[in-house]
């Protein structure tokens, strides 16, 4: 009999312990590791930090689920991996055993790395978790009141940049609903190269396409931009040029900003000697498995992918659902092969695909491989992205409340394969 653990249970983590269960016989365990005893789907957190949506709504109990479908959950924090004995240590002192151990924990929110950034000891919202949404709510309905600058963006080394514009156009669009948008600026400040770059080297047009969006809702942008310290209402920005020196210095007052943070490794999977990068990304092969600690895979933005491309401001690259979906797929079928005796074979697709809520309109692209270069680019803008992507959060949670296993991302990126072609 094998214990298969999985920590983590977001975008990849649950999915894994859904696709997981039905190709293995009943004699296999699963245990699901979760520090929360609750799912949260993040791409509905910048609806949720306006008020657009309440946390009941993107939320899911853990446990009722999980256990019906006969898979092991456990609420807790893990204090160590111990790699070499295939142990867990947990917060509440207890140990696991593990066969093979699947990290999905996503990434640690490196907010101390921007003195005075972040909305628990600092002075920035930010709409990674639910918890953080539900702040930068009560942040937004002061601002409300008390009308002022905004600022929206990204530190450096952030790697997901696409909800930043989805926030920022989705404030945009929430202050203009209610005619006070007239009295509040709003800046768009950013480690990327040029606006759209989305730590991709850009996506088709997306240049244009978001310059053209900023441009049009009297968004100003700051590209290359360095944020360096953030006090109550002011933030100090350093505008490097292409040879990374300091082109312009900005002091920038705000009422309410929203930064997204540099992601790290969480610390008990970054302190494992051999498994993680210096950023405390996991090191995966091919295969989506550890070359040191050859029975723990990982997936999903806890797994260390190189930058596309070397930028003044250091970016990341982002791991979209449909990669992740990918990822989380080679590795069921690599360790039901090593469970049963074949060699592990399968490869991740790592193709991308994404729809940004852009308040009343959206955007959506495909890159196929998400590294460039690639055999598919396609990047799209109209109301119709805003209306999917209500409808694929409905589907997502759906599916997860049902306990179902399926190619969520991959039938959506069909999908809009399809209404691409239709537009041609």
């Amino acid at each position: 009999m094998a214990h298969i653990v999985i920590l983590g249970a977001g975008i990849g983590g649950l999915p894994a312990a859904f696709e997981l269960r039905p190709i293995l016989e009943k004699q296999h365990e699963i245990t699901v590791i979760n520090a929360n005893d609750y799912f949260q789907f993040v791409p509905s957190n910048p609806w949720l930090a306006v008020g657009w949506r309440q946390r009941e709504a993107i939320t899911i109990p853990l446990r009722k689920i999980l256990n019906r479908r006969k898979i092991n959950f456990i609420a807790d924090w893990v204090d160590k991996i111990d790699a070499e004995g295939n142990k867990l240590q947990l917060k509440s002192g207890d140990e696991i055993d593990y066969d093979y151990l699947i990290i999905a924990t996503g990434p640690r929110l490196a907010f101390e790395e921007v003195e005075g950034s972040g909305p628990n000891n600092g002075f920035t919202q930010s709409i990674c978790t639910v918890d953080h949404a539900e702040k930068s709510y009560e942040d937004f309905k002061r601002l409300i009141k008390n009308k002022g600058p905004v600022i929206v963006g990204a530190a450096p080394f952030a790697s997901c940049f696409g909800p930043a514009y989805e926030y920022a156009a989705i404030v945009d669009t929430e202050l203009t609903r209610r005619r006070i948008r007239d009295r509040v600026p709003m800046t768009f400040v950013t480690s990327e190269p040029y606006v759209g770059h989305l730590g991709l080297g850009g996506v088709g047009d997306s240049k244009g396409m978001l310059e053209h969006e900023l441009r049009n809702r009297h968004i100003n942008a700051i590209t290359n931009a360095k944020v360096t310290k953030v006090e109550e209402g002011m933030m100090y920005v350093d505008q490097l040029d292409r040879k990374g020196e300091i082109e312009q210095q900005h002091e920038l007052p705000f009422n309410h900003s929203m930064i997204l943070p540099a992601f790290k490794g969480v610390d008990p999977v970054a302190s494992v000697e051999g498994l993680c990068n210096p950023r405390g990304f996991v090191l995966v092969d091919e295969h989506q498995r550890n070359p040191k600690y050859t029975n723990i895979y990982s997936a999903g933005v806890c797994i260390a992918i190189p930058p596309v491309e070397v930028t003044p401001v250091p970016t990341g690259a982002p791991k979209t659902g449909y990669m992740i979906e990918s990822m989380v797929t080679a590795i069921i079928k690599n360790i039901k092969a090593e469970i049963t005796g074949y060699p592990v074979a399968s490869k991740a697709t790592w193709n991308a695909f994404c729809l940004a809520d852009l308040g009343d309109t959206g955007a959506a692209f495909i890159a196929q491989p998400q590294i460039p270069p690639r055999n598919i680019t396609w990047f799209k803008k109209g109301k119709w992205v805003h209306m999917a992507k209500i409808m694929f959060e409905k589907y997502f949670l759906y599916k997860m409340r049902r306990g179902v296993s399926e190619p969520l991302f991959e039938k959506w990126a069909l999908k809009m394969m399809g209404i691409a072609k239709l537009q041609r």
